[in-house]
């Protein structure tokens, strides 16, 4: 049974091995340092493996941000992104926010639409090569 969890805080070397098997490399250096300043963070366990995670961040008022959905990949297609998603948008409506943005690449439109989030026009510019 999969279980949810509001900020687990999962320790470094949790994290990195669930990186490593989500995204196919490590998490930024000091990525504790990145939850600790976000609005909350959820992660799906496992017994006492974490398979999936999302990070909610803000600007301090109104607006939170989704970021680094990700979930193992032997447990993808079970629903447990979608789950993180709509848990993440129902935390940020209880933390009083009153727009939740999200970005991602053109592959995963489909999943976000299903999430609720609808088209916006936007911007991205590419800081580092």
């Amino acid at each position: 049974m999969i279980a949810y969890v509001v900020n687990p805080f999962p320790e470094a070397g949790v994290l990195d091995d669930f990186w490593r098997r989500a995204w196919g490399g490590p998490p930024l250096d000091n990525y504790d340092q990145v939850l600790k300043r976000s609005l909350a963070h959820l992660g799906a366990m496992d017994g006492g493996r974490l398979i999936g995670f999302v990070n909610i961040a803000w600007d301090g008022g109104v607006h939170a941000f989704i970021l680094d959905t990700a979930v193992d990949v032997a447990y993808r297609r079970r629903g447990i992104a979608s789950e993180l998603v709509r848990r993440g948008a129902e935390l940020a409506r209880g933390q009083q926010m009153q727009w939740l943005h999200v970005d991602f690449e053109p592959h995963l439109e489909g999943f976000y639409r299903a999430c609720g989030f609808g088209p916006t026009a936007a911007g991205l510019m590419r800081l580092s090569p």
